[in-house]
């Protein structure tokens, strides 16, 4: 049996602050991030931060995991760079076929 777990990046509409995540449902999560907006017990939620903008899929929950473990580690500016990569634009992918 094949699993997917996705790290994934949210912002928010003005585009100044970026939360990293891991899940195995995507568009769930960013439902949940969504529903959340406002919310100051979360950072995403005290930030507004429900616009996906970039996500990996892997297969294996402790690589995901790894993965945004050291993703968080980074700064503003590599995180950003890393959404360039494959979305330069920052467009909101909330949307997009996962």
């Amino acid at each position: 049996m094949h699993h997917h777990y996705y790290v994934y990046l949210v912002t928010n509409p003005a585009k100044t602050s970026v939360y990293t995540g891991v899940t195995n449902d995507v568009q769930r999560r960013i439902q949940e991030h969504f529903d959340s907006r406002g919310n100051p017990s979360t950072f995403a939620g005290r930030y507004f931060c429900y616009n996906l903008v970039h996500y990996e899929a892997l297969e294996h929950i402790a690589g995901a995991i790894a993965r945004e473990k050291e993703i968080k580690g980074w700064t503003r500016a590599k995180k950003g760079a890393l959404i360039a990569t494959t979305n330069p634009q920052w467009l909101t992918l909330n949307y997009a076929e996962l």
